[in-house]
């Protein structure tokens, strides 16, 4: 099997969560958020990792403004929400126009990732989810990462679910034993990985080859796709091999996580059933 690739060499050592259906609100701000202007300056200022922030639209008052321009320094994404939203969102019911969602945990890098397979002495594994928006399926794929002995999870910081509690709780604990960086741009993620040796795999449902007749040992990542529309162009573009996953039902495709989860342990298995 490893004929049929070319490798590139050793390693280099060295959707908004409230919208991924109705309902979810609750779910997703449980232990998670912080409401008020001097309570989000505060969690600023003390360097909590905030993942959004969502702010009246429309208001011009200084305060939030100030509140904006900090958060966005801080990395956050700032986010335009109308009143009824605030309202609907808000569990004290005096959110003065601005609640902060907290992360569960701090942020990794994809340096922090790949250091850790090298203090390993193992090729990286690595997840990529190309903007996984239920929060569900997040924690899932998180939760696989960690059983099949993924060095970290990349996620894009928009238009993607964040580290926040309902991710946290379905994990059942892996995040906090899983690396998650959160990048500003997936495919300048990719361009960085394939620089580093890191080979990269897109899961596709016209995957040129189906994944048990691919080569996946080695330094990899993995691409999984969005819930709705898979992997986005430039992320597919960006791929080095499109591989697929046996489909003989009458279905078409599988939940996102459970896509994750099949391929997580081709790798695996591949690997010799552990690390490698």
């Amino acid at each position: 099997m490893k004929d049929n690739y070319n490798r590139r060499g050793p390693v280099k050592r060295h959707v908004d969560p409230y919208k991924v259906r109705e309902g979810s609100d609750e779910d997703e701000m449980i232990g998670g958020v912080i409401e008020g202007r001097n309570a989000v300056i505060e969690a600023l200022r003390a360097g909590r990792a905030i993942d959004k922030i969502y702010i009246a639209k429309g208001e011009t008052d200084a305060a939030l403004g100030h509140i904006a321009s900090r958060a966005r320094d801080a990395g956050a994404v700032v986010v335009d929400a109308d009143r009824h939203k605030l309202d609907a969102m808000s569990q004290t019911g005096s959110h003065q126009g601005v609640i902060a969602l907290a992360a569960v945990k701090e942020y990794s890098t994809v340096e922090d990732i790949l250091s850790i397979a090298e203090e390993r002495g193992e090729d990286p594994f690595i997840v990529i989810c190309d903007e996984i928006s239920d929060p569900h399926n997040l924690g899932a794929i998180i939760r696989t990462a960690d059983a099949a002995g993924v060095h970290g999870v990349v996620i894009p910081k928009r238009r993607s679910a964040g580290v926040t509690a309902i991710v946290a709780k379905t994990s059942a604990g892996a995040v906090e034993h899983v690396a998650v960086a959160r990048v500003p741009n997936i495919t300048a993620a990719i361009k960085e990985l394939k620089k580093r040796g890191v080979w990269v795999y897109g899961t596709a449902a016209d995957g040129a080859s189906e994944m048990w007749e691919t080569d996946l040992t080695g330094p990899i990542a993995v691409v999984i796709g969005s819930e709705g529309d898979g992997m986005s162009r430039l992320v597919s573009e960006s791929c080095d091999f499109k591989v697929s996953i046996p489909m003989h039902g009458r279905v078409s495709s599988l939940n996102a996580s459970v896509s994750a989860a099949v391929v997580m342990y081709e790798v695996l298995r591949q690997r010799g059933g552990k690390h490698s």
